[in-house]
């Protein structure tokens, strides 16, 4: 899939089901959420649990840290792409963001925003890397998001602790292009 497919995708789908689990998976397949952030796995079921995705014909992002077996490196990043084909990877880690880059594979970048410091760490790191997206946790903090969304030029995505209407439109006035939340009520926002 190409990366201009992706950022349409997102663009045009404002809230990412979140899910940690195969009974959250199977609720996010049945919402009308167009692309889940897959936040767990194993090598025993990602294979599958993706493919079941791709089924409902939605789009999924595979959380690079949270998978269980795999080891946080390019080996097992080139693995994924190639054998389990999400729509892309999300990550922490700037080593696994350069490599997906190289690899062309679509990467969500995650930043945790803790302080004034972590902002600009964040901002810096995201021009040196250059995601091909970026998800700021907590989402629920419209003057982070605004900060952010003046310095870099890639999709924002919020994250983390949106569990209301209300905070979904202020990350989006904010300049989020979606959100990501786990929380089910939301999905049908």
């Amino acid at each position: 899939m190409r990366k201009k497919d992706i950022y349409e995708i997102l663009a045009d789908n404002p809230i990412i089901a979140a899910v940690s689990d195969r009974e959250k998976l199977d609720h996010a397949l049945a919402s009308p959420c167009e692309v889940i952030f897959m936040l767990y796995g194993d090598i025993f079921n990602l294979k599958k649990d993706v493919q079941d995705v791709i089924d409902k014909n939605k789009y999924v992002f595979v959380h690079l840290d949270l998978i269980k077996g795999f080891a946080n490196d390019a080996y097992s990043l080139k693995y994924i792409q190639e054998e389990i084909k999400p729509s892309g990877v999300v990550t922490t880690k700037t080593s696994l963001v350069k490599k997906a880059k190289e690899l062309n594979c679509f990467v969500v970048q995650r930043l945790f925003i803790l302080d004034s410091k972590s902002i600009q760490a964040g901002i810096i790191s995201i021009n040196q890397v250059t995601p091909d997206a970026v998800e700021i946790m907590p989402g629920v903090v419209p003057k982070i998001t605004r900060e952010i969304s003046k310095t870099v030029k890639v999709p924002i995505i919020t994250g983390g602790l949106i569990e209301s209407k209300n905070e979904i439109i202020e990350s989006l006035d904010a300049g989020a292009t979606c959100i990501s939340t786990s929380c089910e009520k939301i999905w049908y926002s």
